[in-house]
């Protein structure tokens, strides 16, 4: 039995396989749509490492804070109770609640600050500064259920999925570990004075949180690298998008060809009015002709009016006769002209002699002096 298939169902969309490294154009348009190699999980672990290193070296500050601040109010109270007869007036408990609000704000104001800092610097490490509001801009294709259900089955997903079972089993691992290690200090909190309890409660809630912080460092940085690597795999691009992105920038190479042609074309037109001017045309004598005028009063050195090789050699060749101008064969002089110097430019000083030989010579046979 013979099975038919159609090949184009393998490709990846048009223009075949998408096997070419994304150019710069292609990621600066990614990076316009908000689109860059970023983990979450960087931010997350930072977030929760500073988290826990802040409270360990200000948590001491915090809990005197506190205290400082309960004691004062709620020493305080029978006081205010006494001084008004009982009764206390509005204002005065609008003013202690504002008090310890603002206490209470300084105190836990560089936890919020330190996160601010850390967050940002995270995702600025990872994708620099680039301010671009279309991420914002609604898409209406991810409403489709067709899309989101490809989402729910995608790679993306199963991998986002070991991902999370990862971290979930490697903080109860790290967890357990801790807390079985310290289980002696945990069973002896039910008789510990009061404050002697929360201070042991508190080491151990941050030096735990620190070992689960750096445990998800860890997964952090293997889901950057691989956020990396998916980033680049999802914007290669096929030979066929690389050729008309060209096209796009550069435009179309036939149309640029053509205007190529067209300006070499006017140039040659413009080259051959000029011919009648010159005063020699120096021949290979079969493949370049190259041709001169020297007129002190204007140029300081002789100018090249016209060149050529082979087909438009022999034009120069032509128009040298009809305008009866002296053709002179230098093959190496010829070579030399044709190879460094541009049509309108003055003959460079080291040709300075070879040219004047020539002209020399053109001179004599017309009769002419230097």
């Amino acid at each position: 039995m013979i099975i038919r298939y159609n090949l184009q169902f393998f490709a990846e969309g048009q223009g075949g396989e998408k096997t070419e490294p994304a150019t710069e154009k292609k990621l600066s348009d990614a990076r316009e749509e908000g689109q860059v190699a970023k983990s979450r999980e960087i931010a997350n672990c930072l977030g929760l490492l500073s988290l826990f290193l802040v409270l360990k070296f200000w948590i001491g500050t915090m809990g005197t804070e506190f205290l400082q601040l309960f004691s004062g109010v709620y020493l305080k109270i029978p006081e205010t109770i006494k001084m008004y007869g009982g009764q206390v007036p509005e204002r005065e408990l609008l003013d202690a609640l504002q008090y310890g609000i603002i206490r209470m704000a300084v105190m836990v104001a560089p936890i919020f600050l330190i996160g601010f800092l850390v967050a940002f610097l995270s995702d600025y490490i990872q994708v620099k500064w680039k301010i671009t509001a279309k991420p914002l801009k609604p898409k209406f294709n991810k409403l489709s259920p067709a899309s989101g259900v490809k989402r729910i089955f995608s790679i993306n997903s199963i991998v986002e999925l070991i991902k999370s079972v990862a971290k979930i089993g490697l903080v109860l691992y790290v967890a357990y570990s801790y807390l079985n290690g310290k289980k002696n200090d945990i069973y002896y909190l039910y008789s510990m004075p009061l404050m002697q309890a929360v201070q042991l409660t508190g080491e151990l809630v941050i030096d735990l949180g620190l070992r689960i912080a750096i445990v998800y460092l860890i997964i952090a940085l293997l889901d950057f690298s691989y956020q990396k690597y998916k980033f680049a795999k999802d914007m290669r691009m096929s030979k066929q998008e690389i050729k008309e992105e060209y096209k796009q920038q550069e435009g179309d190479p036939q149309i640029k060809g053509k205007i190529r042609q067209r300006m070499r074309e006017a140039s040659q037109r413009r080259m051959m009015q000029d011919l009648p001017k010159a005063d020699v045309v120096i021949t290979n004598p079969t493949h370049y002709a190259v041709a001169i005028k020297y007129d002190p009063e204007q140029y300081e050195a002789p100018i090249v009016l016209a060149k050529g090789e082979d087909y438009l050699a022999q034009k120069i060749k032509e128009a040298a006769k009809e305008n009866h101008i002296e053709i002179v064969e230098n093959k190496p002089l010829a070579r030399m002209l044709y190879a460094n110097v541009e049509v309108g430019q003055l003959v460079p000083p080291e040709l300075y002699q070879a040219v004047a030989e020539v002209l020399a010579f053109v001179y004599h046979l017309q009769g002419r002096t230097q």
